[in-house]
This record gives C-alpha cells, structure tokens and sequence, in this order.
C-alpha cells in the first residue's frame, strides 16, 4: 500500500521519552516510515503509520528538553505541518502515580485525563499568585479533550464492563516481539513495586530501595492480575519533576489528581488532546526508571485499544487543529 498523503494524518501522538515513542511505534499496524518532506521550519522527525483505520503521526520531543513549553513548541510545529489534516492530539506517556485510599494505583496502571468537576481533565499544578496570605494559589483553567475522544473513552468503558479489554494482548504481543523488546517492555516482578509512607525519604546513599525498611512500606491487598487497571480523572502537569512524598499528598489533598506528568499543561489550550499516562513510579524520593518501560507500554496499548473505538468520520468531524490555535 502506497502512503497516505499529509492530508490523510487526523490523529498526533506526541511523546515525551525515546521509550515512550517506541512504545507507540509497537502499535502499528502498519508502519509508512519517516516524514519525508514538511515544512522547512519545522525540525520535528515524525513517523507515520496506520492503527485499525486511522492514520496516525507521532513525535517525539527533543533529547533533554522536557515540561510544558518544549511540548508546546513539538505540537505547534506538527500543527504546521499538517495544517490541513490534524484534528485531535494524543499525549502518551509515562507519570508519577498519587495513590490514595480511593484510587488504588500501583506501577504499571495507566491514568486517563477525564473532566471532573470545575477541571477540565488536566490542572497546572505549579501556575499561579502568591496571594496575601501569604499562600500559592492556582490561577486559570485548561481545556477539556476533544469529545471524540470523550465519547470513545465511554464507549470503551461500557464495553470493559462485560467483556475483556484488548490491551493486555497487546502489551502480550509487544513483550514477546523480539528479545529486545521483551528487555524494554517487560513487566518487572510484582516485589518490585514498593509504595512507602509519604513522610519517609529514600535514603541519599542507596541506588535502590532493598534496604528500604518494610515497616515503611504501606500494606496493600495482593491483586489478582497483573493486568494494569485503568483510572480515570485530574492529571496534575507542571515544569518540575516531583520526587516528593509529602508534597504529592498535599496536592492531593488540594486537587484530587492521580498522577503527575510535565508536558500537558503546555498543550491544551490549542492542542485539543487526551492525556493518557502509564504509572512508572510514586513522586516520590523512591523513584526509578524501573518501570518505565512497562509502564510506556502500557499506556501506548491502551491508547490502540481507544482508537478502536473511534469511527473515522468522527475525527473528520472536530475542527482542525490550526483553527483551534486561531481562535
């Protein structure tokens, strides 16, 4: 099959991570290569590909250059190129998870950004005036995602309630692709996932957490899966990378947020974009890259499985991207 023109390209996936754009690339179902021509002053690289009927173009934000104006700057250039075609975002990636007694997250989940009462699904965590109290105050609101793709998260919500979801096979089928890909995306053991109290900090001296003490660690009920659950809600997003228990449970506590991530504060203003995060850690001093392959998957395989959902001639339907950007 011939590759589809630049006008065919409805849906971006931008990624923050090069494991995070693998993870992507693993679910394709048919790969059309790089990006050959696109506008001049746009240097982001791109690859196209197709998943079930939607063509789909994905990037990646530059090495070392992370938070919410760098993955503005990736966006707004996609939205330059195809300028004709794009109409809805995906923001695939991993995150920091805000376990609590209500939302039972643990490494390998994945977090959906979904509007909960006065958010639209995403909040700036660290946007905002010191008022005269002498107290930080969040300021503004961002947007909520597309309904598009508010209706498929529905749709596949209804689905999961009598039958089985799709994504594990295709964590499945990535991890046992090749060795390679087994190495990146494999699960680690189900041990490995330690969720300490808040107030206690990773000792400065340690690379690891087996001399963490286990009198610390928060007691959970084994699950009887190891399939990543899904959670729906606030994604808190800023320019900084959150290593800190007791901080995580304040905003917690302020915003009810599941997860922390540092780029979509950047984008959904005039990037109309569903937020989906694989859990690779607890913002917390315990934080590894342990997971983050897992968890990249994890989030890529649920974004396929969403997409599924999706008729083609809805995402003809949403405005173009670069008419949302001019309004």
């Amino acid at each position: 099959m011939s590759t589809p023109q630049l006008e065919d390209f409805q849906i971006g996936w931008i990624c923050a991570l090069p494991i995070e754009a693998a993870a992507a690339k693993e679910m394709l179902d048919e790969s059309f290569g790089l990006l050959g021509m696109q506008d001049p002053s746009d240097p982001n690289i791109y690859t196209l590909g197709r998943i079930g009927q939607h063509n789909v173009v994905i990037a990646c934000l530059p090495a070392g250059q992370y938070g919410t104006i760098s993955a503005a700057t990736v966006a707004n250039n996609m939205t330059r190129t195809f300028s004709k075609s794009l109409r809805i975002g995906l923001i695939v990636g991993v995150g920091g998870g805000i376990p609590s007694a209500t939302h039972d997250i643990r490494l390998g989940d994945v977090v959906i950004s979904c509007p909960e009462g006065t958010s639209g699904g995403v909040i700036q965590y660290d946007m905002g005036r010191i008022g005269a109290d002498g107290e930080f105050h969040r300021v503004g609101s961002l947007n909520s995602p597309p309904r598009t793709l508010l209706m498929a998260v529905n749709a596949m919500k209804a689905a999961e309630l009598t039958d089985e979801p799709r994504f594990p096979e295709y964590i499945h089928r990535a991890t046992g692709r090749t060795a390679r890909t087994r190495q990146s995306f494999g699960r680690p053991n189900t041990q490995q996932d330690r969720l300490f109290h808040s107030k206690y900090e990773h000792p400065a001296t340690e690379d690891s957490c087996d001399r963490c003490p286990a009198e610390w660690e928060e007691t959970r009920t084994e699950r009887e899966s190891s399939n990543p659950q899904l959670h729906y809600g606030t994604i808190a997003s800023g320019n900084v990378v959150m290593k800190h228990g007791t901080t995580r449970e304040k905003l917690r506590l302020d915003t009810g947020a599941l997860c922390f991530e540092m780029e979509a504060a950047g984008l959904m203003m005039d990037f109309p974009c569903l937020v989906i995060r694989g859990i690779c850690d607890y913002a917390d001093s315990h934080k590894n890259e342990q997971w983050q392959g897992y968890a990249a998957l994890a989030a890529a395989s649920y974004t396929k499985e969403l997409l599924g959902y999706i008729p083609v001639g809805q995402v003809s339907r949403e405005s173009l991207v670069v008419d949302v950007c001019s309004k």
